[in-house]
């Protein structure tokens, strides 16, 4: 089974980013933030992650978007802001199609969730520092078998599941 963490939205928090990573660095094979964090781009908290530029990092050194491979899935990770997730999925979705990613991960709007665009599933982590929409403070584990089945599970700051956010579904 593989595992990714993935964070988003963290504005300048250190510690609260240091304890998860913490948490579960030895329990996941990637670790991802999706921009905000405020942060150097090699500031001691951000070490080991996979990490892009958010509307509110500044250091020229992180890029607006990455996609790598992890086990049989390809993931696109972008904030989101220049992809303008707060109005629709469909500008994130064809430029994952581009780099031919099934799995999109971005922040931005701090809104929680999961979602299918046509075969792209989309996860924003939500936001450890000011969530919106949702009181908890949320990030988000993504693991997956190879007989396809796919889940997402939110925890709050303090590593209790979100039960109700959690998603199950088949990869395609």
């Amino acid at each position: 089974m593989h595992r990714v963490l993935i964070m988003s939205d963290s504005h300048g928090w250190t510690d609260e980013v240091q304890t998860i990573k913490e948490r579960y660095k030895d329990d996941v094979d990637y670790m991802i933030h999706c921009g905000d964090s405020e942060l150097d781009f090699d500031e001691q908290p951000m070490e080991g992650f996979k990490k892009v530029a958010g509307n509110c990092d500044f250091d020229f050194r992180y890029p607006n978007e990455l996609d790598f491979e992890v086990g049989n899935l390809k993931f696109f990770v972008t904030h989101g802001h220049l992809h303008q997730v707060k109005t629709s999925l469909m500008a994130i979705s064809y430029r994952a199609e581009e780099v031919g990613a099934n799995i999109i991960c971005h922040g931005h709007s701090h809104i929680a969730g999961v979602w299918r665009v046509v075969d792209h599933i989309i996860i924003n982590p939500g936001s450890i520092r000011l969530p919106r929409a949702r009181k908890e403070k949320t990030y988000a584990i993504a693991s997956w078998d190879e007989e396809g089945s796919f889940y997402v599970n939110f925890y709050d700051i303090n590593g209790y599941e979100v039960k109700d956010l959690a998603c199950q579904t088949k990869l395609q």
